[in-house]
């Protein structure tokens, strides 16, 4: 899995923002004029992307152990509808020290709301 490049990065958070329904802060959000039928309607799932990169050292049990507890978390909360984690392999060089991804997949904002505070979380 391709971590992103910093521009990348802010199209996926304004994608991110685009799931919340096309709004944040109460307010009509489109700052690239993004067609509406390629904005998330009603009935689509929200992706919550999570990137992580560990501080030099870390060894190997810890990241299994990490990557464990994560892959466990749709069997503990039930809001999530779907998960997938993976690896930077970009030969770019642009990963900024980011190693894992992971996209955890909702069916609205309101299920996303819940696991954030969610114990397993």
């Amino acid at each position: 899995m391709t971590i992103l490049k910093r521009k990348h990065l802010q199209l996926v958070i304004i994608a991110m923002l685009f799931c919340l329904g096309g709004k944040a802060f109460g307010r009509n959000i489109n700052p690239y004029n993004i067609p509406r039928n390629l904005v998330m309607e009603k009935d689509s799932v929200l992706r919550h992307v999570v990137l992580f990169k560990f501080k030099e050292g870390t060894s190997t049990d810890a990241l299994n152990a990490m990557t464990t507890a994560f892959s466990e978390l749709p069997g503990k909360i039930p809001e999530i509808k779907d998960f997938e984690w993976g690896l930077n392999n970009s030969p770019e060089g642009l990963e900024k020290g980011f190693t894992h991804c992971f996209l955890v997949t909702f069916k609205s904002a309101a299920d996303r709301d819940t696991y954030l505070p969610h114990p397993a979380h």
